[in-house]
């Protein structure tokens, strides 16, 4: 039987695989009989040997740890490309956001493939061909492309947040802390937005955001620490000083605009807003072999300012219903804005469970018809669509659905109720 284990021991570990979250898995033999207890490590890569110190070890589940040294490295393995997250800095030392870092490029998307077949096989129960793969270049018109991704993934953050401490002091949090450490770059972030985060000075603690839209120009909006305390003691940030936060910006995908607030929501990696409706669309023109029915009923789950709603309805035509589904009032207002150049488009104001259950309440019968004709695209925040969002479009039963998530263990309750997906 091995001694009792404290947070604060020095072990040797093998990494053994990858876990959402940007963490790793290793396994300790604490005396049982089984393959022992696992310990979720950041800053390692399967295959590597890694001298680690457990900064958990309450949970009976799992433990926590920190890498300080490598012992044995995976041909995977280079320099971080944040200089200050690198393995040879002190875990406490090192900013998070930049969790595969140290890692080549291709071999973390085959990483991240894995986490979702791991998803999917375990949570979802679905044995599926997945892919991983880079972001799409921007093609103009004329078929040149205008903007693609680094040859290291790197440069590719339109927004970023900072923090302030009670000190004054302004900079990224450390990895899995709440304590704000000087940085001399930031690689993730376009040279712009690193520009601005490195001339940014102190103020009230808080939050600092920094948004570049499209025309380049970078927008600093504040966000001071709440005078009282949140839930569980924690102090929150205020809301944004409006005149920052409410500026409109405009955004591009392609040769389409799109307005939307600074201080609103909009994919942050330059290509991402491209790629997604590129995605989108491919995933329709497979759903849908025989193309979009234009007087059918669309709906865009989720819509912010209308993105994903214009890339259905520029595969239906200018006659395409869609209605764009969105809780802010101010991006829906956008979304309205955005979508003008289709008759059959609305932008609605509510939440989308309410607005569904509604749906199946009043709808009449050619309604329901046009729906089912329909597709659906929703894009829920972090935590996921829900049961209840689920069950709802799958009582709907429309001809096509597609769902854009941002985590993989959270798509919905059963996916067997997602009744075409594209992955």
């Amino acid at each position: 039987m091995l001694g009792a284990v404290e947070s604060g021991d020095i072990l040797d570990l093998d990494i053994t695989g990858v876990a959402h979250g940007g963490v790793f898995v290793a396994r300790h033999p604490d005396g049982g009989s089984g393959p022992g207890r696992v310990v979720f490590v950041p800053d390692a890569i399967p295959g590597e040997r890694v001298r680690v110190r457990l900064t958990d070890v309450g949970k009976a589940s799992f433990w926590r740890a920190e890498a300080v040294e490598v012992r044995d490295a995976s041909p995977h393995r280079r320099p971080h490309v944040w200089r200050q997250a690198d393995i040879s800095v002190a875990p406490s030392e090192r900013p998070g956001g930049a969790d595969f870092g140290h890692i080549a490029l291709g071999h973390q998307r085959e990483l991240k493939r894995e986490v979702m077949r791991d998803a999917l096989q375990r949570i979802g129960r679905l044995d599926l061909p997945t892919t991983i793969e880079g972001p799409l270049p921007v093609q103009d018109q004329d078929g040149s492309v205008s903007a693609e991704e680094s040859a290291d993934g790197t440069r590719w953050r339109t927004r970023i947040s900072l923090h302030v401490d009670a000190d004054g002091a302004v900079g990224p949090f450390a990895a899995r802390s709440h304590r704000v450490i000087p940085v001399a770059d930031h690689p993730l972030a376009t040279e712009a937005i690193e520009r601005a985060a490195l001339r940014a000075s102190g103020g009230s603690p808080g939050r600092i955001d920094l948004v570049q839209p499209a025309d380049g120009h970078v927008r600093a909006i504040a966000r001071p620490e709440a005078s009282r305390p949140g839930r569980g003691g924690r102090r929150t940030a205020a809301p944004a000083d409006p005149r920052t936060a409410l500026d409109v910006v405009e955004e591009r995908v392609g040769a389409r605009r799109f307005r939307v607030d600074a201080g609103g929501f909009w994919q942050v990696h330059r290509l991402a807003a491209w790629t997604l409706t590129r995605a989108v669309t491919d995933a329709l023109h497979a759903a849908l072999p025989e193309g979009l029915d234009p007087e059918a009923q669309h709906l865009d789950l989720y819509g912010g300012v209308g993105l994903l709603a214009a890339a259905v309805a520029d595969l239906g035509g200018p006659a395409t219903r869609i209605v764009s589904v969105e809780s802010d009032p101010r991006a829906t207002e956008h979304a309205g804005e955005n979508l003008a150049e289709w008759v059959g488009a609305r932008a609605e104001t509510s939440r989308v469970d309410r607005y569904l259950r509604t749906l199946h309440e009043t709808a009449s019968a050619g309604e329901r018809a046009r729906l089912s004709r329909g597709a659906i695209v929703l894009d829920p925040p972090r935590s996921g669509a829900g049961g209840d969002v689920v069950e709802a479009i799958a009582g709907i039963a429309p001809a096509a659905v597609v769902y854009v998530a941002c985590d993989p263990r959270r798509p919905g309750p059963r996916p067997g109720h997602l009744l075409r997906a594209r992955l």
